[in-house]
């Protein structure tokens, strides 16, 4: 397997190499295809409006498990950390492999971990690190970054951070359950960060960007950096695309949530196709409970309903969960009773 598929790609690909070859289910095209929700960060946050916006945050989780959100307060360092990350790609490939994953690790630049003999490659090289408790970042990784990319992912941390923070009250209010219920559990809880590209490929019909999976997370927030088709969700049955807008984030329900709220809030499943003339890149920022947090239905939850889910620390949540290849929502029924 090569080194990165950005070089392959730079060397003109031939026929596609076996390890990459999938059959994908194909999306569906036409103007009549929903669109998945944008709820608006100022508008949820105002006194006058939030009632009538956490009415449709509360119907987005059930329904969608994911939404566009917009006038989130971020715009001017998105601008910064978007041409930062282009920077990044852009450097020889001998600066990027400083970075490369290490045997029997996941962090790192590199391709899919493989954990199975018949698995797939997805068509993407891509930069995973986790960034958050501080003491856990390896010393290699961020430190090492660019000096420009690492104090502007930094910031960019930050913010996302406090972001995050005010989509879970959000979220518990939505709930109607005590806010300090999922505050308690979250506070400086895991967070990693995925810095994704998606080399253009000669036959993009013939390979996955990224393997269809719903995320092992709270929540995610993703941002589309250069504006590429791409991200795709699966809603009853069917694969619909989801178009970037403008400076927005895609923020998607992970299968903790969906644990957490008892099924009533829903993880959505999703894949990344690819393009056959354009690079897509993206960066996902991923939040997660503390690793002594108990992951199952939040007990005030379960007033009203008996569990649906079991419960497990988040250390050994995680654990199972990236001992595993990703397929669909596979861990999440691994998780119901």
């Amino acid at each position: 397997m090569e080194l990165s598929i950005q070089e392959m790609v730079k060397k003109h690909v031939d026929g596609i190499p076996k390890c990459y070859l999938v059959v994908p289910e194909p999306a569906v095209e036409g103007k009549s295809l929903p669109a998945i929700p944008v709820l608006d960060m100022k508008t949820l946050l105002a006194q006058e409006t939030r009632n009538s916006q956490l009415h449709n945050l509360d119907a987005t989780c059930k329904d969608w498990g994911i939404f566009q959100l917009v006038n989130h307060g971020v715009e001017t360092l998105v601008e910064k950390l978007k041409y930062e990350i282009h920077e990044f790609y852009k450097l020889p490939l001998e600066e990027r492999l400083k970075f490369k994953i290490r045997p029997g690790d996941i962090e790192g630049y590199g391709q899919t971990a493989i954990l199975t003999a018949d698995q797939k490659v997805d068509w993407a090289d891509r930069f995973y690190m986790f960034t958050n408790p501080i003491h856990i970042r390896k010393p290699h990784l961020f430190p090492e970054l660019p000096s420009s990319l690492r104090e502007t992912l930094e910031a960019y941390i930050h913010e996302l951070q406090k972001l995050s923070r005010a989509l879970f009250e959000l979220i518990a209010e939505a709930l109607k359950i005590e806010r300090t219920e999922i505050e308690e559990m979250f506070e400086d809880g895991m967070q990693s960060i995925r810095m994704n590209y998606y080399p253009p490929c000669p036959e993009p019909n013939k390979v996955n960007g990224l393997t269809p999976h719903s995320d092992a997370t709270g929540i995610t927030i993703l941002l589309q950096v250069n504006g590429v088709d791409g991200f795709q969700v699966k809603k009853d049955g069917v694969w619909l695309p989801v178009s970037p807008l403008p400076h927005a984030f895609v923020v998607n329900i992970g299968d903790v949530t969906e644990i957490l709220s008892n099924g009533l809030y829903k993880s959505i499943e999703h894949r990344v196709t690819v393009n056959s003339e354009k690079e897509r890149i993206t960066i996902a920022m991923f939040f997660n409970t503390k690793l002594k947090a108990e992951i199952g239905p939040l007990p005030s939850l379960l007033l009203k309903q008996p569990p649906l889910y079991k419960s497990m620390t988040a250390e050994h949540y995680v654990k199972d969960f990236f001992s595993r290849k990703l397929n669909g929502k596979s861990f999440l029924n691994y998780m119901k009773i």
